[in-house]
């Protein structure tokens, strides 16, 4: 019997520390806020502008939900702007283990903009749909201000930025990238993946490619398990 309670005890830490260790070490998505020096084409001449520009992803069904946003306006106009008649859309070029672009959109201001005032752009928001599971980097393209029924000012980052958001996709089934199943022999089609040193209780922690935390779940079972 107390060698019995020594292996429960045993199994009961493993899981803590590595439904813990999991979720530490292994973080969803990475962010930060980058400078993006714009260079405007507009109907009034050029224009060039530097924008802190953050750019964010929510899980969202099989795919993300991506947020682009400004802190500054990055280009003006010579007339005021009416409620509902300017919005802005821009792409996000994709990189690491994904390629091509995300576009992103904005909604009509929501109110007047008076003349040669900066033109807040606000949060621009669009999907991605990763393909298969790896590290995507998200970085500012051209940006686009629709107004007045034309594009008046097209944008396009001058000073190489760097990725406002690195991404580490999972989850994504029969894609290139998705680890096999392991197999004990027993050939099951049903098996939770390895992640490392502590096989057995690190799977507990991982499920359809996401993190959950267990520890506690994984410390009633065992004791339920010890208690017949």
């Amino acid at each position: 019997m107390p060698n019995r309670r020594r292996t429960t005890a045993a199994l009961t830490a493993a899981v803590a520390v590595a439904g813990a260790a999991v979720l530490a070490g292994a973080p969803a998505a990475q962010a930060a806020v980058v400078d993006v020096d714009y260079a405007c084409e507009t109907k009034i001449g050029p224009k060039n502008a530097v924008s802190p520009v953050d750019i964010k992803a929510v899980r969202s069904g099989s795919g993300y939900t991506i947020t682009m946003s400004f802190e500054k306006g990055v280009s003006d106009s010579p007339v005021e702007l009416p409620k509902g008649v300017m919005t802005p859309r821009a792409e996000l070029v994709l990189g690491g283990d994904a390629s091509g672009t995300v576009k992103v959109k904005g909604t009509p201001n929501t109110a007047a903009i008076p003349p040669d005032t900066p033109i807040k752009i606000g949060t621009l928001t669009g999907t991605f749909t990763p393909k298969k599971n790896g590290k995507v980097t998200f970085t500012a393209g051209t940006l686009t201000v629709h107004a007045l029924g034309m594009d008046a000012a097209v944008c396009t980052p001058k000073n190489n930025p760097k990725p406002s958001l690195e991404l580490q996709v999972t989850g994504v089934s029969g894609g290139s990238g998705t680890p096999p199943p392991a197999d004990d022999g027993g050939g099951s089609d049903e098996q939770l993946p390895k992640t490392g040193p502590l096989d057995s209780a690190m799977a507990l922690g991982t499920l359809g490619g996401t993190v959950l935390l267990t520890g506690a779940a994984g410390v009633l079972w065992l004791t339920r398990r010890t208690a017949r």
